[in-house]
């Protein structure tokens, strides 16, 4: 019997509080309380059973779908923070159990975090959401594919760490971050890079030529909430631009160069004017 894992186990034992699934002989058993028993099961028939432990430290099994087993990942919701961590549900009755020292940021309830499920020293289940040694570098992505993952972690100087597929390694470097992003968010990206090691490089942003037309309304509407004046041009400083308009200094440009051929903008010392 695996504790965390999904099995194949046969009834061996009916009382009234359910059946006992295991070895006939005598060996290893553990419950299966009467509310989750299939309708017309007997002994000799096999189930399918998720193994944990209860709020009492005892084994026990359950039919319910977790959507999490040893070893694998998902995203799961917060139920509670505590001093000692915080508590998720899967879906069964005992919340799981995130420990304060597997944690990346400050969580809230309600927050969705993406998680991997590992027995620890004392033989409970636990969350982590330290999934890096859980991921996979087997993609099948290649450059310029869309892809869909979630963010869990953020580091410092290098980026969002990125699950792609909730298995895959991705990263968004730090230079292709343009919103502000936390450990659970979903996001949605291109494959800049497949890595020798098959680690993906992704950004948020589409191709210069497809993104060049979104870029140039953003900036419109800038220069429209500014009164008709941005106060941004060629020689600003790209943390400026950044942090005004969450755009690159180069994706800058390219949109005001496509303002300008429309004939709606004109550039001035001070910065861009509406025509």
């Amino acid at each position: 019997m695996e504790l965390g894992k999904r099995q194949r186990l046969r009834i061996v034992k009916q009382r009234e509080i359910g059946v006992y699934l295991g070895e006939p002989d005598g060996g290893t058993q553990v419950l299966l309380p009467r509310k989750e028993v299939p309708e017309g099961a007997r002994i000799g028939d096999e189930l399918e059973v998720f193994l944990y432990r209860d709020s009492e430290d005892r084994l026990i099994a359950t039919t319910a779908e977790t959507g999490l087993t040893v070893g694998g990942l998902a995203k799961l919701p917060v139920s509670q923070v505590t001093e000692i961590g915080a508590f998720l549900r899967w879906g069964l009755a005992k919340d799981l159990f995130l420990p304060f020292k597997e944690q990346r940021g400050k969580l809230r309830p309600g927050q969705e975090v993406l998680v991997a499920l590992y027995v620890d020293k004392s033989g409970r289940l636990c969350a982590t959401m330290r999934v890096y040694d859980y991921l996979q570098a087997d993609s099948p992505y290649r450059r310029n594919d869309r892809v869909t993952g979630t963010v869990y972690q953020i580091k410092e100087g290098v980026g969002a760490l990125v699950a792609v597929d909730n298995r895959y390694f991705g990263l968004i470097p730090e230079q292709e971050l343009y919103t502000r992003l936390r450990p659970g968010d979903t996001v949605q990206a291109r494959v800049t890079k497949v890595r020798p090691d098959g680690k993906l490089d992704l950004s948020g942003r589409k191709k210069a030529y497809a993104q060049m037309d979104e870029d140039a309304k953003l900036v419109w509407e800038a220069i429209l909430a500014y009164g008709g004046r941005l106060p941004l041009n060629d020689h600003s400083d790209p943390e400026q631009i950044k942090r005004e308009l969450q755009l690159s200094k180069a994706a800058f440009k390219r949109a005001v160069g496509h303002l300008l051929k429309e004939n709606k903008i004109r550039i001035t010392e001070n910065g861009l004017e509406k025509i």
